[in-house]
This record gives structure tokens, sequence and C-alpha cells, in this order.
């Protein structure tokens, strides 16, 4: 069992997109951390994401690295991007462990396309999940925070939510739209305790790049490209010379946002993107 360093003790960190990932990564510090952890995952694939999501068995898994570490874990399978049935999840939550104390609204998935050429069952899928699913679990946390006159929220946006790149309009808006959310919502809670911000990954190894369909769409020249051939196209999106973050440099940044030293951090965006930041206007 780890060493955990109660710098959450006491507190129940609610983990959307749970199942692996960075998700994964969230829950697991937080567990070392103190906390007892609740996990809201679809785990089913959806007819509008052309590689596969997580699944019961990567719910599993990470329920067993929680509970590696000390922590208690409470999981609910459950689509974020369904309204009803995010406050349900959340409510069912709170029975369980009486308190939500901090939301990392992380669940997302990757659809692409053009303005011209989107499609139109793409672009509801990736809003219906990144922007209303993150509007849904803080809508849903947001008065058990209120009425504990404590809480933090941190919602995962993308560098593609500060600086838009070709043939990715539905990922792109929803991410923009995010960020948008995070410093609308951190004015609406900032007299409760509450704040409220965002971190904006860049390209982070996780099974939303390392999928087949989107080789293809990178490099849709050749009939089966493998990370060797897609490689070249995706590094020049950072500024360092690194392809790929791990998902542990994005949980830093969480775990910053939502520990103890930070509580007049509000409505701010944390950009975790090998250097592109550089690269935006403001």
């Amino acid at each position: 069992m780890s060493d955990r360093t109660g710098a959450l003790d006491g507190q129940v960190v609610l983990v959307t997109g749970g199942a692996r990932g960075q998700g994964r990564s969230h829950a697991v510090a937080a567990a070392e951390a103190g906390a007892s952890i609740a996990l809201l995952d679809v785990c089913a694939d959806n007819r509008t994401t052309t590689y596969p999501l997580a699944g019961p068995k990567d719910l599993a898994e990470t329920e067993e690295l929680v509970r590696a570490v000390g922590a208690d874990v409470f999981s609910v399978e459950v689509d974020v991007s369904d309204g009803p049935a995010t406050l349900d999840a959340v409510a069912r939550v709170r029975e369980r462990f009486g308190r939500i104390d901090v939301l990392v609204a992380n669940a997302g998935i990757h659809g692409g396309g053009s303005i011209q050429d989107a499609s139109l069952d793409v672009w509801s899928g990736v809003i219906g999940t990144n922007l209303s699913g993150v509007f849904h679990s803080m809508r849903a946390v947001s008065p058990i925070m209120i009425e504990q006159n404590y809480g933090r929220i941190v919602a995962t946006a993308s560098n593609q939510g500060r600086m838009a790149v070709p043939g990715s309009v539905p990922y792109v808006a929803s991410k923009w739209g995010v960020i948008g959310l995070v410093k609308a919502a951190a004015l609406d809670l900032a007299q409760f305790g509450i704040t409220v911000n965002a971190v904006a990954p860049g390209n982070t190894s996780t099974p939303m790049v390392h999928n087949d369909a989107l080789y293809k769409a990178l490099r849709p020249d050749l009939e089966s490209p493998s990370w060797a051939d897609v490689e070249p196209v995706l590094a020049p999106h950072h500024v360092q010379p690194v392809t790929l973050l791990r998902p542990e440099e994005i949980t830093a940044a969480v775990m910053f946002l939502i520990g103890p030293s930070t509580p007049h951090i509000t409505g701010s965006v944390i950009d975790v993107n090998a250097g592109s930041a550089a690269r935006y206007t403001a």
C-alpha cells in the first residue's frame, strides 16, 4: 500500500471519465492524497466515436488502483451527456459519501470534421459529452457545494480550446465552450467558497490519441498508418520537443487546483501543453 499524503483527507473527489486515461490518473492521485473517490464513466461505445471508449474492465481496474492506496471508491456507469441521468448519478454519490468536495469534469471524446463536411451526429455527440457533459456535472454538484460552502471544480479543456486547428470543428468548439463555461461558473460560485478552473492539456498519451481512427485521419494518404507515421504530424503542435505528454503531467495541475493552497485561484485556465501557450495572443 502506498503512503498517502493527507492533503485531501476527509474529502470526496468525483471524477467523470474516470475509467482510464487522464481520469484514472487524477483519481489515483486524489486517492493518494487521502480522498475518497467517486468515478463516473459511460463504459460503452457510441455511434459518433470512431475509436473504442472505456469499458467496465477499465473502470474495475481504476477501482482496484484506488483501493490499492487505501482509499474508498464508488462507481456509477452513466453518460454525462444525459442531464437527468447525471443528476441521479451525483445524487447517488452524495448518498454514498454524504458530501462532494471536488468535481473533476474530465469526461470527453474526440470527433473531428471541417465546417463544410462535419457530420451532424459527430457534432451532437462531441458537444453532448464535452460541453453539455461538463455543464450537467457542474449543475449537479453546485447545489451540494453551495450547501457545504466549499467546493473545487476543475474541467478538462484542451489546447484546442485555446487555439483552433483545421479539420476539428466539433472538438475545438466543445473545448472553447468549456473555458467559457468555467469562467461564467466561477463568477456565479465565487461567493460560496467554490473555485472553478480548467486545465488545457496538449496532446497526451491516452487511447484518445492512440487509436487507428485518429492515425488514419492524420495520415489519410496511408492504408494503415502507425505511430511512427503520425508522430511527425503531431509533433509540431507542441513547442518543446516532445510529441505527447504523460497523463500524470495533467494530474499535477489538477492537484494544484483542488488542493488546500489555492483557494483564490478561480476562473483560470492552466495550460499544460509543452509550450503551445507561447503561441497564444493572451
